[in-house]
C-alpha cells in the first residue's frame, strides 16, 4: 500500500485565529519567543500500490474535492511506499 500524508494549512494571507490563541497561551506559559503559530491538520490514508504520479494525482483530486477548502487552505502531499 502507498501511504499518503496530506498537510492542510490556512493560506498565509489569512488570519489564523486558532493559531493566534495558541500563541498567546504559549506566551502565558513562558514561551515568549514563539511567534507566527499556525494551526493545520494532517490526514493520513492508504492507496493501492501503483505509479507514484498517479497516486499523487488521485490524492490531490481528493484534496480538491473534499479534504481542503481551496479558497482558504493550501495542502502538501507526501507519498511513501
Amino acid at each position: 500500500m502507498a501511504k499518503i500524508t496530506v498537510y492542510v494549512t490556512l493560506k498565509p494571507i489569512l488570519l489564523d485565529a486558532q493559531g493566534r490563541t495558541v500563541e498567546g497561551a504559549l506566551h502565558n506559559l513562558g514561551y515568549e519567543d514563539v511567534t507566527n503559530v499556525r494551526i493545520g491538520k494532517i490526514i493520513e490514508m492508504d492507496f493501492p500500490p501503483g505509479d507514484r504520479d498517479h497516486i499523487h494525482a488521485r490524492a490531490a483530486a481528493a484534496c480538491d474535492k473534499l479534504l481542503a477548502n481551496p479558497v482558504t487552505e493550501s495542502y502538501r502531499i507526501e507519498v511513501a511506499e
